[in-house]
């Protein structure tokens, strides 16, 4: 996996860097079978504002390609490590819901090629 990071108004220390990059390496289990070097993570650590009273907000977004197909999310916070936690939750969710709607898609076709074929109902397809 590629790792992008850009900052805007942002001063981008050590810490915040290893922190960033770890949740999106984390993200690399819901990954597992595609091709790494498919896999291109754009992340952007900004802050956006400098006058509010309660201090900065920041905002940190990613954009995960893999294999093609683009999942975006992004936050705004008054933390910057509450925002990339954020932001590793909804892709995470994203990246599970796609691979169920996958598998489902599978099982369909599966079901349907069986119907066909006049096989077994107790016969099973599985996915290698």
């Amino acid at each position: 996996m590629r790792i992008i990071i850009k900052t805007n108004n942002f001063a981008l220390t050590n810490a915040v860097r290893d922190y960033c990059e770890e949740k999106i390496q984390n993200l690399e289990k819901f990954l597992a079978g595609f091709n790494p070097d498919s896999i291109l993570a754009e992340a952007e650590l900004s802050r956006t504002t400098r006058h509010h009273k309660s201090g900065d907000i920041f905002r940190f977004e990613v954009n995960l390609t893999v294999n093609g197909k683009l999942l975006r999310s992004e936050s705004e916070r008054e933390n910057i490590y509450t925002a990339i936690d954020d932001v590793h939750e909804e892709l995470a969710r994203e990246i599970r819901g796609d691979k169920t709607k996958q598998d489902t898609i599978f099982r369909r076709i599966a079901r349907s090629v069986k119907k066909k074929l006049n096989l077994s109902p107790l016969a099973r397809f599985r996915k290698k």
